[in-house]
């Protein structure tokens, strides 16, 4: 059988970043007694990367009313917040920032989704109305919203892209989470293009989502059956796995080598594997191995 990997799988540069400035805090402030360490919500969506950082003492905060209970009784004094690679609506900065109490925080955020950010409010103080394409409950949505104050549009598919009504001349910025599929932003685009207002359309997502997004289907169809390897919660991982489905029905979203039983048999002669932007080497290469030596 013939294993084939996509070479951009596993770690993308905010991820390993995101990753990397956590661990170094928990080995610079925990070793030196400086107080714990948490993250603003998981560090990125993979269970093996958040349980090795919590085997090293990293804890969690899991959303702003967590974090209001933890200021109140004054059991972040002392402490490190990191601000996870989705980023954060201001709001939580703030809150931070107003506490009298000695808290540093340490900004993870993805720098392609600062960016975004950056734009968002920009573009709001001249008078543009937002729009984000995205899933309205994911992190880096929230933190994206969390940029101004008022309303915006999020649209998650393109039924909620053909329902927006504005004002004609209304003059609207769409803008992307970075792991949107690209094919369905382009979409959006066309669709907001034969309205009655002007759109500024910023393409914010992120180049090696493009990249991933791009190959990962050019494998695929070239594949007799493709694992996608990731987060169930992970917007990326789960863009890949709809990539891939489209051109290759056997494709399966599977966590690590224990989820691959039953879904390659000896019928297949060729399998194509790739991962999301927050799926470790060491996981990848688990399965790479696995499929190689037993199928």
């Amino acid at each position: 059988m013939e294993v084939r990997l996509a070479k951009t799988a596993g770690f993308c540069y905010g991820v390993q970043r995101a990753v990397d400035m956590t661990a170094g805090a928990a080995e610079e402030f925990l070793a030196g007694g400086c107080g714990r360490i948490y993250t603003y919500g998981p560090i990125v969506h993979n269970e093996t990367v958040v349980a090795e950082l919590s085997a090293r003492g990293v804890g969690i905060i899991e959303d702003e009313a967590m974090l209001r209970a933890m200021l109140d009784k004054r059991e972040l004094e002392g402490c490190t917040i990191v601000i996870r690679a989705h980023g954060a609506p201001r709001e939580i900065y703030e809150l931070i920032e107003g506490s009298d109490q000695d808290i540093r925080i340490l900004d993870a955020t993805c720098p392609h989704v600062k960016r975004i950010h950056d734009i968002v409010r920009e573009r709001h103080a001249e008078g543009d109305s937002i729009a984000v394409s995205g899933d309205p409950t994911h992190p880096e949505v929230i933190g994206i919203l969390g940029q101004i104050e008022g309303d915006a549009f999020v649209l998650p598919d393109l039924d909620s892209c053909r329902a927006l009504e504005l004002p004609e001349n209304e003059r609207l910025t769409l803008v992307s989470q970075t792991t949107q599929s690209v094919t369905k932003f382009q979409d959006m685009v066309d669709i907001l293009h034969k309205k009655r207002y002007y759109t500024n359309v910023i393409d914010t997502i992120c180049n090696a989502t493009q990249r991933r997004q791009a190959e990962a289907r050019e494998l695929a169809a070239s594949c007799d059956a493709m694992l996608v390897i990731g987060g169930r919660n992970s917007s990326n991982t789960r863009k890949l796995y709809d990539i891939c489905l489209s051109q290759c029905k056997r494709t399966y979203l599977i966590q690590s080598i224990t989820d691959i039983k039953g879904t390659i048999d000896h019928s297949v002669r060729c399998v194509g594997i790739t991962a999301g932007a927050s799926t470790p080497r060491t996981i990848i290469e688990e399965v790479f191995k696995y499929v190689r030596d037993e199928f």
